[in-house]
C-alpha cells in the first residue's frame, strides 16, 4: 500500500501566508549537557492545517467540535492544474463528486516552493456547488482557499454547510484519484484552527 504525506514540512524560512514575517514559525532550541529541549512558537494555521469555523465566523465554533470521524476516510483528488487563478463551478461539473465526499484540489499551487501571491483558490461559485453536493470537506494546495475576496465568502459558504476545511496541502507527487486520508490535527481546544499531518494511502 502505497503512502503519500501531503504534509508542509514546519520550519524557519518556510513559506507563509502573504509571507509575513509574524507568520513565521520560531524553534528555539536549549542543550544542557546531553539534554536537548525545542520550543515552537507558530501560528495555528501554519503550513498544512485545518480551520475551525471560528475563523472567519464571528461567534463561530472552535476547533475541537469538528468530528474527527470526519477526517478520517475516503477522499477524491481532483486535479485542476490546468486552472488559472481561480477554481469555478464551471471547472467542477465534469468531475463525480458525490454527497459526503472530501474533495482535495491539485492545483498549479503544488509547483510553488515559495509563496505564491497569486495562487490558485476556490471561488464562490464553486463553494456554492460543493455545499449543494453536500460533501464533508475540501482541501487545497495553498495557504489560503480563497485569496483575497472581500467578505470572505468561500469560506463562509463551507463554513455555513459544515464543510470542513484542509489547507496547506502538498499533492505534487500525488496523482488523481480515489484515497484513504487520515488528517490528524494536533487536539487544541478553543481555537480557529489546528496545523494537521496529511496522509493518504492507495486504496
Amino acid at each position: 500500500m502505497k503512502l503519500y504525506d501531503v504534509t508542509a514540512p514546519i520550519f524557519e524560512g518556510m513559506p507563509v501566508y502573504k509571507n509575513k514575517p509574524e507568520k513565521q514559525p520560531k524553534l528555539m532550541t536549549v542543550t544542557n549537557d546531553y539534554v536537548t529541549e525545542s520550543r515552537i512558537d507558530m501560528d495555528v494555521h501554519t503550513g498544512t492545517h485545518i480551520d475551525a469555523p471560528l475563523h472567519m465566523v464571528k461567534g463561530g465554533e472552535t476547533f475541537e467540535t469538528i468530528p474527527l470521524e470526519k477526517l478520517v476516510g475516503y477522499c477524491k483528488v481532483l486535479d485542476v492544474t490546468n486552472v488559472d487563478d481561480r477554481i469555478t463551478k464551471e471547472d467542477l461539473i465534469h468531475f463525480d463528486i458525490q454527497e459526503n465526499d472530501f474533495i482535495l484540489f491539485k492545483t498549479k499551487n503544488s509547483f510553488d516552493d515559495a509563496f505564491n501571491f497569486e495562487f490558485i483558490y476556490v471561488a464562490e461559485d464553486a463553494a456554492v456547488y460543493l455545499a449543494e453536493k453536500r460533501i464533508r470537506g475540501v482541501g487545497i494546495d495553498a495557504l489560503g482557499v480563497e485569496r483575497n475576496q472581500a467578505g470572505h465568502p468561500t469560506h463562509k459558504t463551507l463554513f455555513g454547510h459544515g464543510i470542513i476545511v484542509i489547507e496547506g496541502l502538498r499533492l505534487k507527487d500525488v496523482p488523481a484519484g480515489e484515497y484513504w486520508m487520515v488528517a490528524a490535527p494536533l487536539k487544541l481546544v478553543g481555537t480557529d484552527a489546528a496545523p494537521a499531518r496529511v496522509l493518504l494511502f492507495e486504496q
